[in-house]
């Protein structure tokens, strides 16, 4: 199903002159709960990985005494959560039967978690093919990107270590069946598997990386107005290729390669939420922003990822070349 991003209510390039060489095209990628194949774009499903190679790991995590929980078991919570919410609400009464709430609060302990021998298997993640978003920045030859991490935290952000593989379709034979790890360390890293509807949209850089004068009349502009010119007309939210950050909690620094000293680009972000749960300004003209009735999962939160305390984290790469370091950054 096509997903229509709404027009902004305000041509902010028209406004302000200075922001039209600014723009940037972004893809939204509108991950929507599915059941997606390996012949798919999706977040959370399968990939199409050779059965023949090796499945990576992360050998910064490794057992016996690592802990984590069973997919398994987190994608059971998710759907006793579902169901639940689902059912009509009675006031006072708990809307779970004693044994789903056991078996929901009993994820809580470490008792359930499990240990792990060796190495982190790592998580699928994102696929996306060059057939459907020609835009993809893609070495020459391959038309296949895969995205995949080690839910277990890593550098100072405390983030998923994210590895990236680009491959040529027509060179991969039978496909690897098993591909999910014995074990993940919370659920908000573990995504639910969902196909994509990419979108192309218009992006302006965040407030903080516009020069001091023309930040300070936007800033003027904005009080007179009901819309703010970063959530509402600049960066799109959700997981997207390319675009801005929206660089909500810190200034921004410079994204230099560590290998060349290249300024980086802004490659994917993924977020904790498609759009704002509240305004749904940015939520597809196909869809609705949710009532206040509770439910689960909620409309703009479909991966059910959540990084740190629903930020976003945003790869870069270096323009040079894609077999420098990526560079991964929390906002």
């Amino acid at each position: 199903m096509t997903r229509t991003t709404p027009p902004r209510p305000v041509d902010i390039a028209a406004v302000f002159p200075e922001l039209a060489p600014l723009a940037r095209t972004s893809v939204r990628l509108h991950p929507r709960p599915a059941e997606p194949t390996a012949a798919d774009n999706s977040v959370g499903g399968p990939l199409l990985w050779p059965a023949d190679e090796p499945w990576p790991t992360c050998p910064e995590h490794t057992g016996p005494w690592l802990l984590g929980y069973d997919p398994g078991d987190l994608r059971k919570q998710r759907r006793i959560l579902t169901e639940g919410w689902a059912r009509p609400q009675i006031k006072g009464k708990d809307f779970l039967t004693p044994e789903e709430r056991a078996f929901v609060s009993g994820l809580g302990y470490a008792g359930v978690r499990k240990p792990l021998d060796g190495q982190v298997p790592l998580l699928p993640v994102l696929q996306l093919y060059a057939r459907d978003v020609p835009s993809l920045p893609r070495p020459e030859g391959t038309d296949l990107l895969q995205v995949l991490w080690c839910s277990f935290e890593h550098g100072e952000d405390c983030m998923p270590g994210v590895r990236l593989r680009w491959r040529t379709t027509a060179e991969v034979g039978a496909v690897l069946e098993e591909q999910w790890p014995p074990v993940v360390s919370e659920g908000g890293y573990l995504p639910e598997p969902c196909l994509l509807h990419p979108e192309q949209v218009v992006e302006y850089p965040a407030r903080h990386e516009l020069d001091e004068d023309l930040h300070r009349r936007i800033l003027a502009w904005e009080e007179e107005r009901p819309y703010n010119y970063q959530s509402d007309l600049a960066v799109a939210p959700g997981w997207k290729l390319g675009g801005y950050g929206n660089w909500s909690f810190c200034d921004p620094w410079p994204m230099n390669c560590e290998e060349c000293g290249s300024t980086m680009r802004p490659f994917l972000t993924v977020d904790s939420s498609e759009w704002d749960g509240g305004t749904g300004s940015w939520c597809p003209e196909e869809e609705a922003p949710e009532d206040r009735r509770p439910r689960y999962p909620r409309s703009h939160e479909p991966t059910l990822v959540n990084i740190g305390r629903g930020y976003t984290m945003q790869i870069y790469l270096c323009p040079e070349s894609f077999d420098h370091p990526l560079l991964q950054v929390m906002q």
